[in-house]
């Protein structure tokens, strides 16, 4: 089971982009996630008239490591870790570490 997943709201702890807010848009293998409003760069694109997409500077969200994001939890308003929890059926859900509350 995935620690962070898609659609969780984040918060940046380390890096350019410290202490901001956004949500996961993708997961990029194991390691990366790309998520909205943070890491963005600009990247310099050539024309392709056989799509119809016009040339210039196109700015886009960059892939941040997991390891620099922490999942937000909106009851201590404060950047938090996951814990895994097992229940009595073998049903395993995300958990916040500080208070214990389901995160799904």
């Amino acid at each position: 089971m995935q620690k962070l997943k898609n659609d969780d709201e984040v918060i940046v702890i380390a890096g350019k982009d410290k202490g901001k807010r956004g949500t996961i848009s993708r997961l990029v293998g194991s390691s990366k996630a790309i998520v909205t409003g943070v890491n963005m760069v600009k990247r310099h694109t050539k024309p392709n008239p056989n799509l119809g997409q016009p040339g210039g500077i196109v700015e886009k969200e960059a892939a941040l490591h997991i390891s620099n994001i922490a999942i937000f939890n909106p009851g201590t308003n404060a950047a938090d870790r996951v814990g895994i929890q097992a229940s009595d059926d073998g049903a395993r859900k995300r958990v916040f570490k500080s208070n214990g509350q389901d995160i799904d």
